[in-house]
């Protein structure tokens, strides 16, 4: 390990979702020492929008660093460098002073998603995936900033910097307006060259804002250092090194020990995440060709937002007089009820359940629903047909990426990955050997690792400091399980062919 940093050296990652953004100080050796949350407040003006403050995104942010700061019982002093990581598409604005040009636009966010279907009928879509190695989608920059331009021409015309949601907080911790290699591959990047190329924007009928794309840097280029401002909210010592820190999506699988060829990170979150890495621009629909950490690596990355978010839902909306009641009394509800999705699996069951709740890898109107259910099945059988159609979804996914690239192994993350119960039926549904890590905050992590290799600390953001093989638990696929689950992932999949003619017209219903 390379000298000059202090031995009781600290990082801090920021990583930031869509509805919390984190504070994580870790030690040298991986550990966590103190952790922040602060809720950011989503808003749906109207329908398809979902927006949030980008003001109060930063002030959440730093209130959550000051309480990690004041909290990790070291001083500020101690912490070497920082990074962030954060939600990718979606857009955050700048006007020519630098300062929001309206709300940010989250992921979530799917008021382009008639501008991208047009896309894929005049050839714009087809011609995208070969310039840039993905399909334009409705939160990609490229539609919503289309959409923009032709919904909002005045705020299109003040549009001075085209940023992402971590880029927008590294300018407020450092003054510094750029992004870094990962996130400048969501629409603009040449798959193949990795850098933004002019043609591309025009390909959109973007080329006015060819002056409003940042400059690039690898994420862990430290490219400047604590502002006095920054200083002055966060307690942080002014001057200390910030790197340009990466997409959150390659964050989660760097610091869950999935970075890797052969290996498919799979984080079951709000989104069904599913990434290789690949020394190769592969390109097809099934899967975006992005950039990887370094030039001439690259993550195919097969998503949908349709993976735990289903989960909580149910707990939610179903069982939440009793969830709220199990936590005021400091329990976790969710130990309580594996009991019965665990005896739900050990019987036959018709039940079946798309997760689309939030969207899908089916186009914009495919929804979510039981099918197969009767009034003899009780709760325990709907969340096991939830907890499975969240499995089937990112076999979707894996399916796609085990035909290109081959992968023999899955390295899971994500909130349900902590249930052995899950974990193990991924492995079943996936047919595949299932690795979960003990790792607390795998995206913050993975920004941490960023910090380190910026200031010298690690040798690259891949020398992992931590012995991983004795964080790392195994779940094999039973023979058995996986042929049963093969036999209902068919149906899942054959009721998705068969509804999807009817999901625009049940879409039309809430117009009409």
């Amino acid at each position: 390990m390379p000298t000059g940093v202090d031995e009781m050296a600290l990082l801090l990652g920021i990583d930031n979702g869509l509805t919390v953004t984190k504070a994580v100080i870790f030690d040298e050796a991986g550990r966590v020492l103190a952790t922040a949350r602060r809720r950011v407040a989503q808003a749906m003006p109207q329908p398809r929008h979902v927006e949030r403050d980008m003001d109060e995104l930063w002030s959440q942010t730093a209130a959550a660093i000051a309480e990690a700061v004041s909290t990790c019982g070291q001083p500020a002093s101690e912490i070497v460098a920082v990074a962030a990581t954060a939600h990718g598409d979606g857009l955050y604005l700048l006007d020519r002073d630098a300062r929001p040009l309206g709300p940010g636009i989250l992921s979530l966010d799917s008021r382009a998603g008639d501008l991208a279907d047009e896309w894929l009928r005049d050839g714009t879509a087809e011609a995208a995936l070969d310039r840039t190695g993905q399909t334009p989608h409705a939160s990609a920059p490229s539609a919503v900033l289309a959409w923009i331009r032709d919904n909002d021409p005045a705020r299109f015309g003040r549009i001075r910097h085209v940023l992402a949601c971590k880029d927008w907080l590294t300018y407020r911790l450092t003054g510094r307006i750029g992004t870094d290699l990962t996130e400048a591959s969501t629409s603009f990047t040449d798959v193949r060259t990795q850098h933004f190329a002019s043609d591309i924007l025009s390909l959109f009928g973007l080329a006015a804002l060819s002056a409003a794309l940042p400059s690039i840097a690898l994420p862990d280029e430290a490219i400047g250092g604590i502002s006095a401002a920054a200083a002055a909210v966060t307690g942080l010592r002014e001057g200390t090194p910030v790197v340009a820190g990466l997409h959150d999506v390659t964050a989660s699988a760097l610091g869950a020990g999935g970075y890797a060829a052969g290996t498919v990170a799979v984080v079951a979150g709000t989104y069904s995440i599913n990434e290789t890495v690949t020394l190769q621009p592969r390109v097809d629909g099934r899967w975006f060709c992005r950039n990887g950490l370094r030039q001439g690596e690259w993550n195919a990355m097969s998503i949908s937002p349709a993976s735990a978010a289903n989960y909580d839902w149910f707990l939610d909306r179903l069982c939440g007089s009793e969830r709220r009641a199990a936590e005021a009394q400091g329990r976790t509800f969710h130990a309580e009820i594996i009991s019965e999705i665990k005896a739900a699996m050990a019987q036959p069951s018709s039940v079946i359940f798309h997760p689309f709740l939030f969207g899908s890898p089916h186009g914009p109107h495919a929804s979510a629903g039981f099918l197969g259910l009767h009034g003899w099945h009780e709760r325990g059988q709907m969340l096991r047909a939830v907890v499975e159609g969240i499995a089937f979804n990112h076999r979707h996914h894996v399916d796609a990426l085990r035909d290109g690239f081959a992968p023999d192994a899955v390295r899971l993350t994500g909130g349900i990955s902590r249930s052995p119960v899950f974990a193990q039926l991924f492995a079943d549904a996936l047919g595949m050997p299932v690795s979960v890590s003990d790792t607390e905050e795998a995206a913050a992590w993975g920004a941490a690792l960023c910090a380190g290799s910026g200031v010298g600390l690690f040798d690259s953001p891949r020398h992992d400091p931590r012995d991983l093989a004795r964080l790392t638990t195994t779940y094999r696929p039973d023979p058995q399980r996986t042929a049963h689950l093969s036999r209902r992932y068919e149906v899942f999949t054959e009721l998705v062919d068969a509804l999807s003619p009817v999901w625009p017209r049940i879409e039309a219903l809430s117009r009409t």
